[in-house]
């Protein structure tokens, strides 16, 4: 049975109502969605004043933050610096070569002054080698000398060569040694460009202090000018490769989704304008993504829906599922909804009070448990979209784990009424839920001090207990409108002042007497199997209503003393009579709209057992009658239920009828008929195991021994009955 008005509608638009059902709720499903997915259309501006919190709509590397830290963590890279020891030396060597090349002059020119002097007549005439001439001689050695070295000497000012050559061998032996030992002091240290200058400096200093006369001070000047020279220099690549790794080390800057960029009420910034570029917000221009997927979440629920509902093979039952699963949804996803728009910052977890294992347990019990696990997903699912503007926070991960744990173990609960759960249903609806709540607000590094995290496990415990307080006071209206077999239903059935009771116990008083034996018989048997019970009564208190059409044709209503109208009709007249209680009670159960369940049971009572006493007086007329038209027209029980009562009902007629019947008759014939029944097939498909009918047999012969065996007479009661009788006469005398 579907809800009214949709059962109605379904009649109406027959073929076409599932499509158009399924497109109804697409649009529903994708106009929530989309209200809730919304994206900015305004141009912010620096200055302006935020009216509401604008956060990020997507997760985005700011890159110019980004570039602007690289920037700066290159530039505080220290460069890198190869110091060349060799070069001090090569120095050394080339002053040692230049006083070689010195020395080689003024012994050249010596050797020529003698020569001079005696080719000269008078050697004090003589024309000694001029210094120009020993300039010359030198810059002839200087020709000699590769192009690098030359380089060096060509920067040696001729002032120092002329001083040089007027010095005598002890004072240019004290120039070269002076000149060495600063230059070699200043060049093991590390002298870069920058500090060439303060180093020739220090030498000047040095050269100031020394005992030397000026010319010489000047002589080892040139050469200290000359011979201090850069030895450490800047290693370009490895700089770089030290810039691109700190560039490297440094982390992208992320906008988050989610993330606030500006709170309400305060001044939107460059800071935020530059934020807000990055993000695309500062233009018309909407991203398509989340609106598609916005249509391929509704349109996979739809295909979910139909790939699940598939297998049923009842065309009804199928529509009832489908119609069942989208109503559920459908209010679910308005709940949501309704919280998300009271979410604000101060109250974020506000969600949280949805009441998240109500839609799962419900469908869990009215349908099975894997639609109620398919809707604890699908909730979650579509959580992520109507609190969109969550995303990236904390409050997100929380809220949809919380319903997705709370939605399964909703669904974990046994298929059979909530409040008959107590202590279990309290477990896995309020506790487990919000012991798991207290977990994840840990695991986000809550403080317990703030009233946040108190405001959070309030709505999360109101959550739960919302939902065990939604399944228990509204599982018997939600029953009423999706079953036929409700307990509000069934209990005004039940009702000794219904019309059609009413009607049995003046019409027909055995029968009316006859069901209410075996409603109590099966009802406590399906009580030990765990079955329905209150249907099995009221289906027993309606299961031989058809007798009414011709009551006095069952030997139970017959007065006493009476004769048995069957005795004037022949076996088949009876048959007739007999089977059409049968007919003519689903006839009447179905006209009066009763649930299918009684009607099934009613139809299924008698299942197709064979009408033995007629069919042997049959067969006594006509040998060519067979079983199979002395046998009722079925089913046989196809549930537990209808399979209780088909036992019940033979046994209470059959020990009414026994001559004093005792517990160990009893106790046969119930055993012999049970076994019967299950040889002659009659419980094939009534889903009972063999431990089941070992109980259900019990039952029947412990209820029918309490009802109808024989009392015997007691000692005790016998001596006090005498003792009456005897104090009575005396009395009476």
């Amino acid at each position: 049975m579907i809800i009214a008005p949709l059962k109605r509608l379904k009649n109406k638009m027959g073929k076409y109502f599932v499509p158009v059902l399924l497109t109804l709720f697409f649009l529903i499903i994708s106009g929530i969605l989309f209200s809730s997915v919304h994206q900015n259309d305004t141009n912010y501006q620096e200055g302006q004043v935020a009216e509401e919190s604008i956060r990020a709509n997507k997760t985005a590397e700011n890159t110019p933050v980004t570039n602007q830290k690289k920037e700066l963590a290159a530039e505080a890279v220290v460069p890198e610096y190869t110091y060349q020891e060799e070069i001090s030396s090569e120095q050394h060597d080339l002053i040692e070569q230049l006083f070689d090349m010195i020395d080689g002059v003024r012994k050249d020119s010596a050797e020529e002054n003698e020569e001079r002097r005696e080719d000269a007549e008078d050697s004090d005439s003589a024309n000694e080698v001029t210094e120009d001439e020993k300039m010359a001689a030198m810059k002839k050695e200087l020709e000699q000398v590769d192009g690098d070295d030359l380089n060096f000497y060509q920067k040696i000012p001729d002032d120092f060569y002329r001083i040089a050559f007027d010095l005598s061998q002890d004072d240019l032996a004290q120039v070269k040694e002076e000149s060495l030992s600063i230059i070699d002091q200043q060049m093991t240290e590390q002298i870069q460009q920058e500090d060439l200058s303060e180093a020739r400096q220090d030498a000047e200093q040095q050269v100031e202090g020394l005992d030397l006369s000026s010319e010489q001070s000047e002589a080892v000047s040139y050469l200290v000018d000359e011979g201090i020279i850069v030895n450490t220099f800047l290693n370009e690549q490895k700089t770089d490769e030290l810039k691109q790794e700190a560039e490297d080390s440094v982390q992208p800057v992320m906008i988050y989704q989610g993330e606030i960029i500006v709170r309400e009420g305060s001044q939107i910034d460059s800071s935020a304008i530059q934020k807000l570029n990055v993000l695309g917000m500062t233009e018309k221009n909407q991203s398509f993504f989340p609106f598609v997927a916005i249509i391929l979440v509704s349109l996979l629920q739809i295909i979910v829906l139909l790939y699940f509902t598939h297998p049923l093979k009842s065309k009804d039952e199928r529509e009832n599922q489908l119609v069942f699963y989208v109503v559920a949804m459908t209010l679910s996803i308005v709940f949501m909804k309704f919280f998300q728009l009271f979410q604000t910052e101060a109250i974020a977890y506000i969600p949280l009070f949805f009441p998240a294992a109500f839609i799962p347990l419900i469908l869990n019990l009215f349908i099975n448990r894997r639609s109620g696990i398919l809707a604890a997903a699908f909730q979650v699912v579509l959580a992520s979209f109507i609190f969109y503007e969550s995303v990236g926070t904390n409050v997100l991960p929380i809220i949809l784990i919380s319903y997705m744990f709370s939605g399964l173990l909703g669904t974990l609960l046994p298929r059979k009424r909530i409040s008959h759960q107590g202590q279990q249903s309290l477990l896995w609806i309020v506790v487990f839920p919000f012991l798991v709540s207290i977990v994840l607000l840990v695991l986000q590094g809550v403080n317990f001090a703030d009233s946040q995290t108190w405001i959070a496990l309030a709505c999360s415990l109101a959550g739960s207990i919302l939902s065990l307080l939604m399944g228990v006071g509204l599982y018997q209206f939600i029953e009423l409108m999706v079953t036929d077999d409700s307990d509000i239903v069934l209990n005004e059935l039940s009702n000794p002042n219904h019309p059609m009771l009413k009607k049995l116990l003046e019409e027909a008083p055995g029968t009316y007497h006859h069901s209410m034996m075996v409603a109590n018989l099966s009802a406590n048997a399906v009580a030990e199997i765990g079955g329905r019970t209150l249907l099995t009564r009221v289906a027993c208190y309606y299961h031989d209503i058809g007798k009414l059409k011709h009551a006095n044709f069952f030997v139970e209503n017959l007065p006493q003393g009476a004769e048995n109208p069957h005795n004037f009709l022949l076996p088949e007249d009876s048959k007739q009579i007999i089977f059409g209680h049968v007919t003519d009670g689903v006839a009447v159960l179905e006209k009066e709209k009763m649930p299918q369940m009684v009607i099934d049971i009613c139809q299924q009572h008698h299942g197709t057992t064979l009408m033995k006493f007629f069919y042997v007086k049959a067969k006594e007329r006509n040998s060519k009658i067979t079983e199979e038209d002395f046998r009722y027209p079925g089913p046989i029980p196809q549930t537990k239920e209808a399979g209780v009562v088909s036992i019940a009902d033979s046994c209470e007629a059959a020990v009414r009828a026994m001559d004093e019947p005792t517990n160990e008759k009893i106790k046969e014939f119930v055993s012999n008929l049970m076994t019967d029944r299950m040889l002659d097939g009659q419980l094939d498909d009534a889903q009972l195991t063999l431990k089941e009918l070992k109980i259900i047999k019990k039952s029947l012969i412990d209820g029918l021994c309490s009802t109808f065996h024989s009392r015997i007479k007691y000692p005790k009661m016998e001596s006090e009955a005498e003792k009456m009788k005897e104090e009575q006469e005396r009395s009476g005398q």
